[in-house]
């Protein structure tokens, strides 16, 4: 049978072969030939979904395709297919970097002909990336690369799970690995019959096989062997297949997977809770473990790393002994210098007329970050805030984020539009902060360095506390930053001033309270921030 097919290159219309259930190929036309076949990414044997890359032939661009293929007259699987296509529907409101967005669900008699041999398609933003499949096809992953990789989707499922949805990651092939190296579910449309739970067995499974190389639950693809089992149902635990593999995080696999109920960890909460201690514990270990320095040569250490144990005293050597008298000297003259620069300062202040009361005024400093280390706490006695001058506009605003999704990323140019109707607002949260996340911040990024006086926010979240920090680069680590402003915010614009600013080309505007709406949601909006530079 023919029908009309889209030609991608210049929208004309010419004669096709329509694709059906037993020729789904590369090329051919699917759902009334609005999609082409691209390139196959794996069955779900499950639900016979066939996953596709595809092109949308209307908007020119790749989608990613769940085929569901199946006979039209057959009842059952009809309405298993119907209900897929429902729960796909109901997740086409649920957003997430860590999930594929549903664009469109089609069935038979509405954009699928039943000539087609398919009882329905979920279409899906295309992920970029590659296979969770071809991740591990050589050997697995490290266990804390595990823990940070499978992290974000955990948060991502546990945020579906609050309102009721079931997205579906039990299967390996609907999982891709994105260019930033996060996890993402690209072929969204869970089973008919799946519950929460198995998500959750989903995310063990997923975490299972990072670490094994092995699927541990039903309808996996055959290219990946399967996980032996016991007798209560709970597969091999990983710390038995590979030695470096941490007991709690082996634990953690197992107990999603197991059918047993005793012991088991059963809500993406208990998962999550699970899962961010341990990547937290394998992260600090990692930093530990990277201030080492390496040991080269056996018993030869280099010199810019000398170790000095009770075993071995370093190595004689005349230069070194010669730069340290030498530095020691000049240290003694910088201290003698500085003595006298602080005696005639006190001669000088002793010896002045009184500041006149015009001059005498408060300055309100930044209290301490709470939490905080020291190195990013503003001074006891900072100097006088500078008086702001001109205005300066970044020329990047970016959501900044060290765990979890980056809250409305495709809005917070908004804050740097100069429109005050508009506004950029974070997820919502049904928990405070650090409950799902530390905080969520705007990086602004300037041409060059520049010193700052004052930083102007205008929200209509009162409540919202933020912190102003300065920073080595838009990416720079959290705890690389500086802290150089601090305020709980009004309903209407909030002046803060930054006491101790050096010039910098980077500041991050950093939440760390949210505000309560009246659904008792923990959500902030800020509709403008503006920059004043030091006189």
């Amino acid at each position: 049978m023919t029908t009309r097919r889209t030609d991608y290159t210049n929208d004309a219309t010419v004669p096709g072969v329509r694709a059906t259930a037993g020729d789904l190929l590369p090329g051919g036309v699917i759902g009334d030939g609005r999609y082409r076949l691209l390139a196959p990414f794996g069955v779900d044997i499950r639900g016979n979904a066939h996953l596709w890359r595809a092109r949308d032939g209307q908007l020119r661009r790749d989608v990613g395709l769940t085929v569901l293929v199946g006979d039209p007259t057959n009842r059952d699987a009809t309405v298993a297919a119907r209900r897929t296509l429902e729960r796909a529907a109901h997740a086409a409101r649920f957003t997430s970097p860590s999930v594929s967005r549903v664009l469109d669900v089609l069935g038979v008699g509405s954009g699928i002909d039943p000539s087609e041999g398919v009882l329905g398609v979920v279409v899906a933003d295309w992920a970029q990336g590659t296979d969770l499949v071809d991740l591990v096809a050589e050997h697995p992953l490290p266990s804390g690369t595990a823990a940070r990789l499978l992290e974000p989707l955990a948060i991502a499922v546990e945020q579906a799970h609050h309102t009721g949805l079931v997205l579906g990651v039990d299967h390996p092939q609907r999982v891709r690995i994105g260019p930033d190296g996060s996890l993402r579910l690209s072929f969204p449309g869970p089973l008919p019959q799946a519950q929460l739970q198995d998500d959750v067995k989903g995310l063990g499974a997923i975490l299972y096989l990072l670490l094994t190389g092995r699927w541990a639950l039903p309808g996996g693809p055959p290219t990946i062997p399967g996980a032996r089992r016991d007798r209560m149902g709970a597969p091999v635990s990983p710390a038995a297949l590979r030695h470096d593999v941490p007991d709690d995080l082996a634990e953690l696999a197992v107990r999603s997977i197991a059918e047993t109920s005793l012991g088991g960890i059963r809500t993406s909460s208990a998962f999550l809770t699970v899962l961010e201690s341990i990547a937290q514990r394998a992260e600090l270990l990692e930093q530990q473990t990277e201030l080492l320095p390496s040991v080269q040569g056996g018993d030869q250490l280099a010199d810019q790393d000398t170790i000095w144990t009770t075993s071995k005293r370093p190595p004689k050597d005349d230069g070194r002994r010669r730069k340290l008298a030498i530095g020691v000297t000049a240290l003694t003259v910088a201290t003698v210098g500085v003595l006298a620069w602080v005696g005639m300062q006190l001669i000088s202040f002793f010896g002045s007329d009184p500041v006149p009361a015009a001059v005498q005024q408060s300055v309100a400093v930044a209290p301490p970050s709470p939490g905080g280390n020291s190195g990013n706490q503003p001074q006891a006695n900072p100097p006088p805030a500078p008086k702001p001058a001109e205005p300066v506009k970044p020329t990047k605003v970016v959501v900044y984020s060290v765990k979890g999704d980056k809250d409305g990323a495709a809005k917070v140019g908004r804050v740097n539009d100069g429109k005050p109707n508009t506004v950029w607002s974070t997820d919502e949260y049904k928990k405070p902060f650090p409950a799902m996340k530390p905080g969520i911040g705007v990086m602004s990024t300037f041409g060059d360095a520049t010193k700052l006086a004052q930083v102007i926010i205008d929200s209509p979240s009162a409540g919202t506390v933020v912190e102003i920090r300065a920073a080595s680069s838009a990416t720079a680590k959290f705890d690389d930053t500086k802290l150089i402003g601090q305020a709980t915010l009004n309903d209407g614009k909030t002046e803060i001033a930054l006491s101790n600013a050096e010039p910098t080309q980077y500041v991050l505007v950093w939440i760390t309270k949210l505000a309560v709406d009246e659904k008792e949601q923990n959500v902030s909006q800020i509709r403008e921030i503006e920059f004043r530079t030091a006189q």
